[in-house]
């Protein structure tokens, strides 16, 4: 069976994974997710995704040669990140910033091991309906929004605040799919054996 190291606690990448058959033992890294001053949103999901993989790395001994996976997403709004709130206060004004507007979510990947390193990033386009005062609010007492970037789970209740998606689903629900099978290529696992995975 195919095993990756997972340098995540996102239960969201770790459920995309093992649906592709994959076994992960997951080994999440604290990891300061702050923006650098006048860090882009592209550059800044590359390089967290970097830091939680090599951190989880170097964790693992010369001789383990499974492969270790690192992601992060974030939200962007008129070329603001929009990351996890940090409260309801928060959390309401990036719903009524994303309100009946269109938004790019950002997912970076890195794969490595001890001998080499490939990573990529998926950007999607995400509209929102135009909401009302009162159904941000009810959303996020509904609680889903804690925890998620750009307050909201596409993959949850915030499904019925999206009217249209330009891009990769997963990679909004935090792990582009396409984008990690293809990195998986350049460490000789291609789609064949990921279904052969299934048997």
């Amino acid at each position: 069976m195919l095993e990756l190291v997972l340098a995540s606690a996102s239960p969201r990448r770790l459920n995309l994974l093992k649906a592709l058959g994959l076994k992960c033992t997951v080994l999440s890294q604290d990891i300061d997710e702050s923006p650098l001053p006048a860090e882009k949103a592209k550059h800044l999901v590359k390089r967290l995704a970097l830091a939680k993989a090599r951190s989880a790395l170097a964790k693992l001994s010369e001789t383990d040669r499974r492969l270790v996976l690192g992601s992060d997403t974030v939200v962007v709004c008129d070329d603001e990140i929009l990351g996890k709130p940090q409260n309801k206060a928060d959390g309401l004004a990036m719903l009524r910033l994303l309100s009946g507007r269109t938004h790019q979510v950002l997912t970076a990947v890195a794969l490595m091991n001890h001998d080499k390193q490939a990573e990529t990033m998926s950007v999607t386009d995400v509209s929102f309906t135009k909401l009302s005062d009162a159904e941000i609010e009810a959303y996020w007492e509904s609680g889903e929004p804690v925890g998620k970037a750009g307050s909201y789970a596409v993959q949850g209740l915030g499904a019925m605040l999206v009217n249209e998606i330009h891009g990769s689903y997963s990679g909004v629900v935090g792990l582009p799919i396409f984008e990690t099978v293809d990195l998986l290529r350049n460490f000789g696992i291609d789609i064949k054996a990921i279904l052969q995975n299934q048997r």
